[in-house]
């Protein structure tokens, strides 16, 4: 399966997938999707990658950061300790009060690939056997060879989704050729006495951003990126939610 032009990628795999491989009509016939395999895969995980679009919903769970790397890429941060994700439950589920999930979670385990003459993206699944299996209910093709509803649907995802990296990716470039980004450091109250400095990440300057003149002002407007900027300083609220989760997670380990 697959959608016709695709952006390069790099060969090293992606956060979550181990073993990325293009939906085959013959070779995946009796393959299908394990029914509530939940996200235990985002255990260990304290960042996902976001996309611009979904900042405005982002902003109001996690915090919002850019990637220290000339990439600048946008991030929702989900934990404050290494290999930490304050969000994921012991059975698996998301926090119940985070009312979004970052896209990039919820289209695990499908994902575009490049094929190898460059023309097509081609709809590729993670053939991990936590998330597959043999002759389940959710097949990716029916009797007839045809894709399902399910692999219908997440084709539709994963080109929307590459389709908003693409405008991710420019707005991430014009941070870091208007120099509006600056590293910064996190101090969280994890209890009495104990404080973590969270860093290696980077938000945008609000100086800079009061400082632009007006033609850039306007510029942004016009793009559209006005709301994306706010979001992103908006979401720094929820730094508190995290001390707030740390806490709770914590107190649970001790009791």
């Amino acid at each position: 399966m697959s959608k016709d032009k695709a952006a390069k990628t790099d060969n090293i795999l992606p956060l979550f997938y181990k073993k990325p491989i293009p939906l085959d009509a013959k070779k995946h016939s009796k393959l299908g999707l394990k029914k509530n395999f939940g996200l235990n895969f985002t255990k260990g995980i304290n960042a996902v990658p976001i996309n611009l679009i979904e900042m405005p919903q982002v902003c109001h769970y996690y915090p919002i950061a850019f990637s220290p790397d000339d990439n600048a890429t946008p991030v929702a941060i989900l934990g404050v300790r290494n290999d930490e994700n304050l969000f994921l439950n012991d059975d698996g589920t998301w926090a119940s009060d985070a009312l979004y999930i970052p896209a990039y979670i919820r289209r695990y385990p499908f994902i575009f690939s490049e094929m190898p003459d460059g023309d097509q993206l081609s709809l590729c699944m993670d053939m991990d056997e936590t998330v597959i299996e043999e002759g389940g209910e959710q097949s990716f093709f029916g009797e007839d060879g045809k894709p399902t509803a399910l692999a219908n649907n997440a084709l539709e995802f994963c080109k929307s989704y590459h389709a908003a990296a693409r405008q991710t990716l420019e707005f991430s470039k014009w941070l870091v050729e208007s120099d509006m980004l600056v590293e910064r450091e996190a101090q969280i109250n994890a209890g009495e006495k104990t404080r973590i400095n969270f860093s290696g990440f980077k938000i945008i300057d609000e100086k800079k951003l009061a400082e632009l003149p007006e033609a850039k002002i306007l510029e942004l407007h016009k793009k559209g990126w006005l709301p994306f900027l706010y979001a992103h300083l908006f979401s720094g609220a929820q730094w508190q939610r995290l001390t707030l989760l740390l806490k709770e997670k914590d107190q649970k380990k001790a009791a």
